[in-house]
């Protein structure tokens, strides 16, 4: 049983407290970070003393967030040093999703790693919150059971949904794919841990900038699936828009008399570049996994599939230079399931951002995250906030 983390005495000036919430802190992103590391490697990373380090070490080991693996030796000269790592038990972070033809959970433990996972096929179009809701809470239980057999305790759940989340509340606004409006996800869906609902787009944009190798601080993050919806990054923080709406590319539109749309507008990039508008301009019926399906006839040299992913880079690239021209980001990246579709998608994006763009075109980065971004970014956002306050997360 580990020990809750030291609080301070009541009469303790809050700046001590804060103070001490934020080395405790420092420590324990370095050694995720960095580690193994031992306690003189992780003071001179933070430039506090050893002894102050050792203080909040002991602590943080004695609360489960640390664990020491042995005598380690920095070099090969010099007394050897304890070695720390972060802990594979302890808190973890628990990642759910809503999406239009799925529900999926995972639980990612302290180091960034996926410890369970559970996944459903379903088609949510139409479908009332309550009933989608349910089955989520039970893969839920599930993935949280799982976790906890291993020595891990999960110390939030975070659920990605393809709607507008109101800013600083678990509500969701809209969800047009999913035909939700005004549902209170913090009602329906019963936590033992702390809750929080966001985008899929934003959660996306997140994933991609803690977890790909050498991702800019400064990038716009195009979630193309069946919906379409963008984040943008500015100097590491998400740009969330005065309501918590901003990014919803998916209902730009590139033919303003193109085909209805079911956010109540007309022409949408979703109807050009969705997933299910891809389809059909394929020939291909839906069902699971058609995106291989479009990849592998894409491969094969299919005129019909390769015709119908040229119209989507274009819908793509139309609507991305508006965005690029006002914003002006470092990078423009591709994530989700469409990211797949890459070599195909990318050669017309990229000609109507050069053709379009006011300033000259970068390349259009492709993620490696796929299709799980929404996933991962959910559960990691949890592990962020313990990393941020790991007296927090001890209740």
């Amino acid at each position: 049983m580990t020990a809750p983390l030291h609080r301070p005495r009541p009469g303790t000036p809050d700046t001590q407290q804060a103070m001490r919430r934020r080395n405790l802190s420092r420590v324990l992103h370095t050694v995720a970070a960095e580690g193994p590391l031992s306690r003189a490697a992780v003071a001179q990373h933070i430039g506090l003393t050893r002894a102050a380090v050792s203080t909040l070490v002991d602590e943080l080991t004695r609360a489960g967030f640390l664990e020491e693996l042995g005598p380690q030796r920095p070099g090969g000269v010099g007394r050897p040093g304890t070695a720390l790592t972060v802990s594979g038990r302890g808190p973890a972070g628990l990642g759910a999703e809503v999406g239009v033809d799925h529900l999926a959970v995972c639980a990612v433990d302290l180091r960034g790693a996926v410890r369970a996972r559970a996944q459903r096929r379903v088609d949510n179009r139409g479908r009332a919150p309550k009933p989608v809701l349910a089955e989520l809470t039970l893969l839920v239980r599930q993935v949280s059971a799982e976790a906890q057999a291993m020595g891990l305790r999960p110390a939030g759940l975070a659920v990605a949904v393809p709607g507008l989340v109101g800013r600083d509340t678990r509500t969701v606004v809209r969800a047009p794919n999913l035909d939700w409006h005004d549902t209170d996800v913090a009602t329906l869906l019963p936590s033992d841990v702390p809750l929080t609902v966001d985008n899929e787009a934003n959660f996306g944009a997140l994933a991609e900038l803690w977890l790909a190798d050498g991702a800019p601080a400064d990038f716009l993050h195009v979630s193309a699936e069946i919906g379409i919806g963008a984040a943008l990054v500015v100097d590491g923080q998400l740009l969330r828009g005065t309501r918590g709406f901003a990014g919803e590319l998916g209902h730009v539109p590139v033919r303003p008399e193109g085909p209805a749309c079911p956010c109540g507008g007309r022409g949408c990039l979703e109807q050009y570049a969705g997933e299910g508008a891809v389809l059909r301009a394929a020939g291909i019926a839906p069902g699971p996994d058609r995106v291989s399906l479009l990849a592998e006839r894409a491969a094969a040299g299919d005129a019909t599939t390769r015709k119908a992913l040229r119209g989507a880079g274009t819908a793509l690239g139309i609507a991305l230079t508006g965005a690029v021209n006002l914003l002006d980001p470092r990078a423009v990246v591709l994530g989700g399931a469409l990211s797949r579709l890459a070599p195909w998608l990318l050669p017309p994006l990229e000609k109507e951002l050069n053709r379009r763009r006011a300033a000259p075109a970068d390349g259009v980065l492709v993620s490696g995250l796929g299709p799980d971004g929404p996933l991962l970014g959910a559960a990691h956002s949890v592990v962020r906030g313990v990393l941020d306050d790991p007296v927090g997360a001890v209740g």
